[in-house]
């Protein structure tokens, strides 16, 4: 391929050995530019992987003096096979093992009463993102912020509760042959990292370094001394840091560089999403291929709707179900009948297993929360839709969904779109603009509020999907938000 600027200026700094920090913007090229380092050296390297199925393709791509695998991978190599008579064992409720690490109370924190269920579900998320973090052992942080105990009074007396079975579970871990919690892939890879082991490579590549779990940037950093180290990744779409993942690209010590040109796209995406970059104070700015007419309108029948919540997915599965079409759902429906057998658990009065509704003794009682509670008003779309269409229906819906080789329209979340590509793309009406400020403008309207850098990370990933057409639908408000003003010469106009 002819190789641009910044990638030959890539190639040149990582043959001089430096280190690098390398930002590749959506559709860039990073893992051609990763494999044309590696191409130009007969040292050998490590090529660390987000997930399998991106170390599979890389493998095709590298030369064989690189090792293409996840870090899940190197750990299961190098400890985890003594885990192996544990590992993916039965599945069983968290209470049942709670139970058998002795969780048998029920306690009251607040108006709130915590059961063995819900205290078995925070003790082992109290491990699980203790896997996911650098640290060397066991602390309060690690305890989950559970929904309507927010105070942070009430999660110091959640923690104190939950710790000493966090610890015996992290205990009942570490026995390679037997043990009562459920042994899985995050766990020897925590066992691995607290061996501060050393990777034999002379040099390392990190894909998707944004999206890094503290536990593996530990790993990284570590191969300082010995081995070069590039990390690559875009810092305006890291968007898991809900689950645990840091962006690891600002703070790494080594020669920042970049790719900004997309082979995605045209130049009206790029401006589009360079409005969103600029918003989330990221450190690059795209350029779209010249040769590519991506435009920007509306769309009758997308290829793919994105859409910023689960509840915002399973609303529309149902709309796109209602009007005809063969629907498929990314990463499966099982997420939304969890969210559905849940909602129905609550207004059967039973209580629900599922994590964010589990603290909930009755539907009433999430409706007033959703309603009332700062905290609940992600939960009210979910409310709404359940009131509206009941369970039933939604449950239908889901056992409805279509491959998503057969489907006529796929339905995503930004999350588990990321990575992924279209021809046209529409976004869905549940991102909603910030709330409005407390501050009036000269004509006595309420200011737009400012838009979150997270929001916009989010709004990026979601215009940076489409190569053919976008059509922003539920983030036009954009277009009327001060942020969102474009500058001088590059206003964006829909087409035909």
């Amino acid at each position: 391929m002819t190789l641009t600027d910044e990638q030959i200026a890539a190639a040149d700094r990582f043959h001089a050995g430096d280190h690098l920090a390398l930002q590749a913007g959506a559709g860039t090229g990073k893992t051609s530019t990763l494999a044309l380092l590696a191409q130009g050296t007969q040292r050998t390297g490590r090529y660390l992987a987000y997930n399998k199925a991106i170390a599979q393709d890389a493998t095709t791509r590298f030369p064989a003096t690189v090792t293409c695998k996840t870090a899940h991978a190197l750990a299961y190599a190098a400890i985890g096979h003594r885990y192996r008579t544990r590992l993916n064992g039965p599945r069983q409720p968290s209470w049942k093992t709670g139970a058998d690490l002795g969780i048998s109370r029920t306690i009251r924190i607040g108006d709130r009463d915590l059961s063995p269920r819900v205290l078995s579900y925070a003790t082992l998320r109290t491990v699980t993102r203790f896997c996911h973090s650098a640290d060397p052992v066991l602390a309060d942080h690690h305890v989950p912020r559970l929904r309507s105990l927010e105070n942070p009074g009430y999660h110091r007396q959640l923690a104190s509760e939950v710790m000493p079975f966090a610890h015996k579970a992290w205990a009942d871990l570490q026995n390679p042959d037997a043990g009562v919690v459920r042994f899985d892939h995050d766990h020897y890879l925590k066992i691995w990292a607290l061996t501060e082991p050393k990777i034999a490579a002379d040099f390392l590549l990190l894909d998707e370094a944004q999206d890094t779990n503290p536990v593996v940037e530990q790993i990284f950093n570590a191969q300082r001394d010995h081995a070069q180290l590039v990390m690559v990744g875009d810092s305006a779409q890291a968007i898991y840091q809900w689950r645990g993942a840091r962006d690891v690209m600002t703070t790494f010590r080594a020669t920042p560089l970049t790719l900004t040109k997309s082979f995605r796209f045209g130049p009206r995406l790029a401006t589009e999403a360079n409005r969103w970059l600029r918003i989330a104070d990221a450190p690059l700015r795209l350029a779209g291929t010249e040769s590519i007419p991506t435009g920007l309108g509306p769309i009758k029948q997308a290829d793919a709707i994105l859409c910023r919540t689960n509840v915002g997915a399973m609303r529309e599965v149902m709309q796109q179900l209602e009007g005809g079409l063969r629907v498929a759902l990314t990463g499966g429906g099982e997420s939304l009948r969890a969210l559905a057998r849940a909602a129905d658990d609550l207004k059967g009065g039973r209580r629900a297993s599922h994590p964010e509704l589990l603290l909930f003794p009755s539907w009433g009682d999430l409706q007033d929360y959703a309603a009332n509670d700062p905290a609940g008003r992600d939960l009210q779309p979910l409310v709404d839709l359940v009131d509206t269409h009941g369970t039933g229906a939604i449950l239908n819906a889901v056992h409805r969904l279509d491959s998503e080789e057969t489907a006529e329209v796929t339905i995503s979340t930004v999350h588990k779109a990321k990575g992924r590509e279209w021809g046209s793309v529409k976004i869905a009406e549940d991102f909603a603009p910030p709330r409005d400020s407390d501050e009036t403008d000269d004509k006595g309207e309420p200011v737009p509020g400012r838009i979150d850098e997270s929001e916009a990370r989010l709004a990026y990933v979601a215009v940076t999907r489409a190569r053919r057409q976008l059509d922003l639908g539920g983030l036009s408000w954009i277009n009327k938000h001060p942020d969102g003003t474009p500058t001088p010469g590059s206003r964006i106009t829909a087409n035909a």
